[in-house]
């Protein structure tokens, strides 16, 4: 008969050791103890059921005790709580969680998987009910209940790892308006800070609420909600989840005698054993040994918890197999953006004592000629004198993980920067570039080594001189450096360089800085042949602005709410039949401009700049992240004489497609005699009026616009609630504003709603529409209906809750159709 086998625990770790420990030995009697009524689930896909990415709960079951018992006969054993092990004995006592019945059970060789428990601070109010931590399907389900309430529209999620993040995002998803607390300076520990912070404006960007460098100090229960203590101020919230870290779930182990270290996780050997012969231990209870530094060290993760109890089993049934040590790669989805990490970042670097240099890269996903292709940011950190890599921190959008898998592959294989340059990996251009990501790194990396570029970094940036004794020198063009650039550097674009060397005094050292470190390598090298001593800015001018706006950030600013609905992609302009695929003279140009984060009218203004920089035919390609921009480009269009060729929106981005020329401006005298109405009030008399004249325009066959702003926009409303995430003080607009056209007052004899009741009645008598019924008709007879979208966000009106038919426009819009109309009426 084979040996006993007693397993303490029954997901990562202890079902990977029970299955692989069948799979050798048919005769083993294998028993795997769970305290919960779950085994073998899917902990990393929680978040996803929660914001509804999972739909179905089977999904989060890899396997059920009745299908892992068929497969690999193992006695699983469901609520049954190890709570003392006697290593003398050799036994185990259990309780049985859903009775209180307690037994012992022997063992030959024991398996210590319990995983890891959520930290809950000593903090007053962490055990409220409203309070939760994410660690099980149990905890799962209960706070996916506790989001369907009524009454929850907000939370707040303490600490910003990657659990935090993944829950922010799934809430958000869920339909709350979210918060992160996070009390170190950056969010994902992983990273290093400025690294963090393309994560941290893009999780902004898409509304959700990032405070750094803040702690909570007590939660109380209003009733309703819960009144969040930070050290900042009060903040209000309907929820919370705790995800400030983990901790080895050892305490039957330290009661046992077992040795643990300081932190309380197991102490094990490379063959996974403990302090005692016949105990194993695998998953996030144990102490690892740090792949990078040799180090001991604690890094959960599903992978290295999977391969150690496989480890585990091949010990046990005598296949010498060893753990080398946890590398630490992971990979988070925040939103759109993908963060992936693996090895040491640079504060463990500094810490170690390591003689180690950096190097930042920006790099497209694809071949920037292929349709698509999207950045990825860069940090590789290696040893100065050997070249070994120590760690690599990859944020961006498509294959960041890809490419940070071949990294730690490299790393894993003891390969250097300097392999990284010979790498040949697979390229077409819709999926890489002849000079992938990965040998982009490795020639940065291997020119700074090989002392062919000197570089100084982001941190070193405000601390130069701006006295005259070194030359600061931006070599973008003169657009790119107008739109921004370090504070005393001058402008010498990288073309005009060679003909403008006597503006530089060569016996002072030179800082260059370009947009991602490209062309600040190109100037270095003609630089430095002159006789120049030059300083090249790794990561450039995008890095340093990506950290001060990060850094700049004032809790509670306002910040731009994209749209989270994916898969929604609108198109409209002219047919495929009618549209120019390609830009018909060989001699034109095709002008792509990146708009996305600005405001009405901000696209508009860089279009017309781009429009005035093209040729009579060539084609402007513009691509933005404001929704009022598909109507105002229309507008525009029509104004200026020039030919729009269509719009694709998708995930909360348009891009438009606009030729210079080829039509005649509406602003001519034979502009025509559309009609254009500006709604400002939301008075019912005059919303009425407004109406009346628009679809009796209309049913004369004139073109009719009617723009609503302000106050107008209530007129737009729909009657009933629409569930849409506000901040409070658009919840109490929105609270205190007529919800749609029934509950409008009048301007004169309101009478505390009775004036408006009276004249509708009139109005009925007299049989007279009703305005609801002339909005109707408006829409039926082609009036266009344009709601502003600058006082949609100043109002804290939502698209949602407007009535179906109306598009969002801005100023341009507005200007557009009154330049087409023979008559404008402000109401």
């Amino acid at each position: 008969m084979g040996k006993k086998v007693v397993i303490i625990g029954g997901v990562a770790g202890g079902a990977s050791a029970a299955a692989r420990l069948r799979r050798l030995d048919e005769q083993a009697e294998i028993i795997m103890m769970e305290k919960g009524e779950y085994i073998s689930f899917a902990n990393c896909g929680l978040p996803y059921y929660i914001g509804g990415e999972i739909t179905e709960k089977s999904a989060l079951t890899l396997q059920t005790p009745n299908s892992f018992h068929a497969r690999f006969n193992v006695d699983v054993r469901i609520n049954n709580e190890v709570v003392a092990i006697d290593k003398e004995a050799k036994k185990v006592k259990v309780k049985k969680t859903d009775t209180g019945e307690v037994y012992e059970e022997s063992y030959d060789k024991l398996i210590l998987s319990p995983g890891a428990e959520p930290i809950r601070p000593t903090v007053n109010g962490f055990d409220n009910p409203k309070v939760f931590t994410l660690r099980n399907i149990p905890d799962t389900y209960k706070i996916k209940d506790y989001t369907k309430k009524a009454n929850v529209h907000s939370a707040i999620v303490v600490g910003g790892g990657y659990i935090g993040i993944e829950m922010a995002e799934n809430l958000f998803r869920a339909g709350l308006d979210v918060t992160i607390v996070e009390g170190a300076d950056h969010i994902i520990a992983p990273l290093d800070a400025e690294m963090a912070c393309d994560v941290q404006n893009h999780i902004r960007d898409k509304g959700i609420e990032l405070i750094l460098n803040d702690k909570v100090l007590s939660i109380e229960d209003s009733g309703e909600g819960l009144n969040v203590k930070l050290a900042s101020g009060d903040r209000y919230a309907d929820m919370v989840i705790l995800s400030i870290g983990v901790r080895p779930e050892s305490k039957i182990a330290k009661e046992a005698g077992l040795a643990v270290n300081d932190r309380g996780a197991v102490l094990v050997n490379e063959n996974m054993l403990t302090s005692d012969e016949d105990i194993y231990a695998a998953g996030d209870v144990v102490a690892i040994q740090d792949f990078v530094t040799g180090g001991e060290g604690y890094i959960p993760l599903a992978g290295p918890a999977n391969k150690q109890g496989r480890i585990v089993a091949d010990n046990i049934t005598g296949i010498k197999s060893v753990y080398k040590g946890t590398q630490g790669t992971g990979v988070l989805k925040a939103f759109d953006m993908t963060v992936a990490t693996t090895g040491i970042k640079e504060e463990a670097a500094k810490k170690s004592g390591l003689d180690y240099e950096k190097s930042y890269t920006y790099s497209a996903s694809h071949a920037t000629y292929y349709p698509g292709a999207v950045n990825m940011s860069v940090k590789l950190i290696f040893e100065k004198v050997s070249g070994k890599i120590l760690g690599a921190q990859i944020v961006g959008y498509d294959g960041v993980e890809k490419r940070l898998d071949v990294i730690a592959t490299a790393m894993r294989a003891g390969m250097t920067i300097f392999d990284l340059t010979e790498l040949e990996l697979s390229y077409a251009p819709p999926f890489s570039s002849a000079k992938d990501p990965v040998n982009m790194a490795g020639f940065v990396a291997e020119n700074i080594m090989t002392g062919k570029t000197k570089v100084f970094h982001w941190n070193e940036v405000d601390k130069l001189p701006r006295d005259g004794s070194v030359n600061l020198l931006d070599i973008r063009t003169r657009m790119e450096y107008d739109n921004g650039t370090l504070d005393g550097f001058m402008n010498i674009p990288v073309d005009e360089l060679r003909q403008n060397l006597d503006r530089l005094d060569k016996t002072k050292p030179v800082y260059v800085t370009c947009q991602i470190g490209l062309r600040g390598h190109v100037a270095c090298r003609i630089l430095s042949q002159n006789g120049f001593d030059c300083y090249n800015l790794s990561g450039g001018y995008r890095l340093y602005a990506s950290i001060k706006r990060s850094k700049d950030y004032k809790p509670g600013q306002f910040v731009k709410k994209i749209d989270n609905n994916i898969g929604n992609i609108e198109t409209f302009g002219p047919s495929d039949e009618q549209k120019e695929k390609e830009i018909p003279d060989a001699g034109k140009k095709l002008i792509k401009v990146n708009a996305c984060g600005l405001q009405c009218p901000g696209p508009i203004m860089k279009l017309a700049d781009a429009m005035a920089q093209a040729d009579s035919g060539d084609v402007v390609e513009i691509e933005t992240t404001d929704p009022a921009f598909g109507c105002d480009v229309e507008a525009w269009c029509r104004r200026t004489g020039n030919t729009f060729q269509g719009i694709e929106s998708s995930k909360g981005m348009s891009k438009a497609t606009i030729q210079k020329g080829g039509t005649c401006p509406v602003s001519s005298p034979c502009a025509g005699n559309a009609k254009n109405l500006i709604v400002f009030s939301q008075d019912l008399d005059k919303a009425i009026a407004a109406f009346i004249i628009a679809n009796g325009a209309a049913s004369m066959g004139r073109k009719v616009s009617m723009f609503f702003t302000f106050w107008g926009l209530n007129i737009l409303r729909k009657h009933e609630a629409v569930p849409v995430r506000k901040d409070p003080v658009s919840s109490m607009f929105g609270a205190m504003m007529p919800r749609g056209s029934k509950k409008l007052p009048i301007s004169n004899m309101n009478m505390g709603g009775m004036g408006a009741k009276m004249i509708r009645a009139v109005m009925n008598n007299k049989n007279i529409d009703s305005l609801e019924s002339l909005i109707e008709a408006s829409l039926k007879n082609g009036v266009e209906l344009v709601a502003c979208s600058m006082s949609m966000d100043v109002m804290g009106i939502k698209k949602e809750e407007l009535i179906d038919g109306v598009k969002l426009g801005g100023v341009a819009a507005m200007l557009g159709n009154a330049e087409e109309s023979d008559m404008s009426l402000f109401i």
